[in-house]
């Protein structure tokens, strides 16, 4: 795989990104929100989610650390695939964790859970899967700066990240794909208070965190994107 991801953020977009992103609170959509992806996109979000999943590439994982996922479809999937793996889920909504514990009560004894603001939550070593889905794109730039490297400092060396995002492609999509997203930040600013307005270049802040990327899929000409990034071999 080349270096770089195509169509990254510009460093101009980067600095016009707010300064700190407001607490949204997504307890008020959380039993909808499973069909407000449906709505627009029908399963398209789910099927982002799942790639590499899918494809066996976090097989090999014994310890997950989610952020951020919502109401459970990916980490329910995850431990029902991988019966030796352990997680903790940490999500700032509490109606989120209840329905994401409800998902996952047949791995009950595998899975914790933290209701903590992602940005200011520490983890504990040892680690060597994160993930996080359609989870970064509800931070400012600094804050997934700040979370990349605070998260990659006790992970276990060779740390898989595996990410699910909305992205701006370029061509025709571009102008669509910007309404759209747009849009998007517009519907949840309204529903949960989410202040973010823009994209954050999650690559820089992993590639700044020590990761490289390993395989990307896109989806739906480009909007969409899973990617798998791999932490250094020995801690930074």
């Amino acid at each position: 795989m080349s270096e770089a991801f195509p169509n990254e953020l510009t460093p101009a977009a980067i600095a016009a990104a707010p300064a700190e992103a407001a607490s949204a609170n997504f307890d008020r959509i959380a039993r909808l929100y499973r069909w407000m992806e449906y709505a627009s996109l029908g399963p398209l979000l789910e099927r982002v989610r799942w790639h590499f999943l899918d494809a066996g590439s976090l097989d090999g994982a014994c310890r997950g650390l989610i952020l951020g996922e919502g109401d459970g479809r990916f980490t329910a999937r995850l431990l029902l695939r991988n019966r030796g793996l352990r997680a903790e889920a940490v999500d700032g909504s509490a109606a989120m964790l209840r329905l994401l514990k409800q998902r996952c009560a047949f791995a009950g004894d595998r899975l914790s859970t933290t209701h903590e603001d992602a940005r200011r939550y520490q983890p504990p070593p040892g680690f060597d899967l994160v993930v996080t889905h359609f989870f970064l794109d509800c931070l400012a730039q600094e804050e997934v700066d700040a979370l990349a490297g605070r998260v990659a400092r006790d992970l276990q060396p060779g740390a898989l990240w595996v990410i699910s995002e909305f992205r701006i492609p370029a061509g025709w999509l571009e102008w669509p794909s910007r309404l759209f997203v747009r849009s998007l930040y517009f519907a949840f600013r309204c529903l949960t208070g989410l202040r973010v307005t823009r994209l954050p270049n999650h690559a820089s802040a992993l590639r700044a965190a020590g990761f490289v990327p390993v395989a990307q899929h896109l989806f739906a000409g480009g909007l969409l994107t899973s990617e798998l990034w791999q932490g250094p071999a020995r801690n930074l």
